[in-house]
């Protein structure tokens, strides 16, 4: 009989509710604050780790869940007897914890000669919920008698079309992390610039540029408008920070612009907004297919 384990990273943004409803296990990183490392979902909630950013003197960094961690974690699924992991991991170009994952399959196979679960390692290409999302609808197509491989598939599409609007009230956090220039962040800030990025197969680009907090929510709308074919057809999802008049605000809009609910509404958790900041929101959507190649094949 099958037992099958799903897993993800701390990226992944999952709220704990979903995990443990779908049986995901998630993996905190680790992040350096002012000299002190704390590890995701472990050492602070979402809200402390906001105010952590506003107090520290230095921007936040996190590394990467090293090949020993993964190798431990696998061989924990082996002796609790599962024949299937699937591991759905933070975009592989912006971190080497999907790559250490790949190689801790090969410590694996030293450390618990012989074992026959089949381990699933899939890099995400993104960020967030745009693949903690996908996670959570193939874990809970399988707990409700869904064939695995099946499932994997629909996911794995899912992935391939998953973006993410961003918008940050601050562009502090972007000068402390050098994304952009201390002169553009002073003038961004002074002015009210707020830039609208999109985060698409890892690549993050400013889409525009508006001026004001009033004006990013319809700024976001109108990007994700020239993204799809269809926004009555579109699910979404809506994330924020601390700001709870902001993200209420973006759902408001969004119901209207898109003439339905948003999936999920949830906070963006310490990997992401250590990189935008502690004020910021974002909507999460599928866009058109992108066909990206390195979707790692089944390991023994």
């Amino acid at each position: 009989m099958s037992k099958i384990g799903f897993l993800t990273d701390s990226c992944s943004d999952i709220p704990q509710e979903l995990a443990e409803k779908y049986g995901i296990e998630i993996i905190g990183f680790p992040i350096n604050l002012d000299g002190t490392e704390y590890i995701e979902l472990k050492d602070f909630t979402n809200d402390q780790f906001y105010k952590m950013m506003r107090e520290a003197q230095n921007v936040p960094t996190t590394a990467a869940i090293t090949q020993l961690q993964w190798c431990d974690i696998f061989a924990r699924y082996v002796d609790e007897g599962y024949t299937d992991l699937v591991y759905v991991s933070i975009n592989g170009g912006g971190s080497s914890t999907y790559n250490n994952a790949l190689k801790a399959v090969e410590l694996l196979a030293d450390e618990r000669p012989g074992h026959t679960m089949k381990i699933q390692i899939i890099d995400s290409h993104t960020y967030s919920m745009a693949y903690g999302w996908g996670l959570c609808d193939c874990a809970r197509k399988v707990r409700n008698g869904g064939e695995l491989s099946v499932c994997v598939e629909e996911l794995k599409k899912w992935l391939d079309c998953a973006e993410i609007c961003l918008a940050a009230y601050s562009l502090k956090q972007m000068k402390k992390s050098g994304r952009v220039s201390a002169a553009a962040a002073v003038v961004g800030d002074l002015l009210g610039i707020r830039p609208i990025i999109s985060l698409n197969a890892g690549v993050s680009k400013v889409e525009s540029k508006v001026r004001g907090d009033a004006a990013v929510p319809a700024a976001m709308i109108k990007w994700v408008e020239s993204r799809v074919d269809s926004m009555k057809d579109t699910p979404y999802l809506v994330a924020y920070t601390s700001s709870t008049a902001k993200r209420d605000e973006l759902v408001k809009l969004c119901k209207k612009a898109f003439g339905h609910a948003p999936l999920l509404v949830f906070q963006l958790g310490g990997v992401v907004s250590a990189n935008t900041g502690p004020d910021g929101i974002a909507l999460v959507y599928p866009g058109h297919p992108r066909h990206l190649e390195a979707y790692a094949p089944e390991l023994p």
